[in-house]
């Protein structure tokens, strides 16, 4: 049957640093590094073994992906990056701690800006530290300037339908190296989960999560592979 694994990448040296990281392209720390290594050597052991591969263009993702594949010797599989897996965008709150931000603008409005469904937060300004138009991985592309979760799931789901959906219809085992609010976005489709109850849904940084499709292409229940 068709099956789908879903990986968030492993500890970024940001997320060590409790800072917001959205677009800015962070590497993983030795944690993350031994994370990913410990999801592909997962995979490998229940036998669980992707045949192609997407991830997002950032290197935290890309990295955890090819760990993971050289854990399980499956370093030639195809992959592909696109923007639309990217994490979500956190504007001017990009590269700021976490604390300070509470610290300085209160709890409640961070925790608004961090897991409300709809509230992006401020919009990041142009030419700032953080801006990103002159990366030339995203030349042509209409960088969003911050994004709310809500946001995010616009950008994600149609790339789901129009180009992994087709691939796992046609019997392929596919992995998604990506992030937090990105990988949120497809457990929220593919596990029916509610505006308000998705918000408050972890995802742990290099767990696979597991989804089995039947003939009518209807994704099972989630399930962590560590359980399986």
């Amino acid at each position: 049957m068709p099956t789908l694994i879903l990986v968030r990448h492993g500890q970024s040296q940001w997320n060590l640093e409790n800072r917001f990281t959205g677009w800015w392209d962070v590497d993983l720390t030795d944690k993350g590094v031994a994370e990913a290594k410990a999801a592909g050597v997962l995979m490998a052991e229940k036998g669980v073994l992707p045949t192609t591969c997407f991830t997002s263009f950032q290197t935290r993702a890309i990295k955890t992906l090819n760990l993971a594949l050289e854990e399980m010797n499956r370093m030639w599989l195809p992959v592909t990056k696109d923007w639309r897996l990217n994490e979500r965008h956190y504007g001017g709150l990009t590269g700021l701690n976490k604390q300070e931000t509470r610290d300085k603008h209160g709890d409640e409005q961070v925790h608004i800006w961090r897991r409300s469904f709809d509230v992006p937060p401020p919009p990041m300004e142009s030419g700032g530290e953080y801006d990103l138009s002159a990366d030339p991985r995203y030349a042509g592309i209409d960088i969003p300037n911050t994004e709310s979760l809500k946001l995010t799931i616009e950008r994600v789901l149609p790339y789901w339908e129009s180009d992994i959906l087709p691939v796992l219809t046609s019997g392929e085992t596919v992995i998604i190296s990506a992030h937090g609010n990105s990988l949120r976005a497809l457990v929220k489709h593919l596990s029916g989960i509610s505006d308000d109850d998705i918000t408050g849904l972890e995802i742990p940084t290099g767990a696979p999560i597991i989804y089995e499709f039947d003939d009518n292409m209807q994704p099972g229940e989630r399930r962590y592979l560590k359980d399986m």
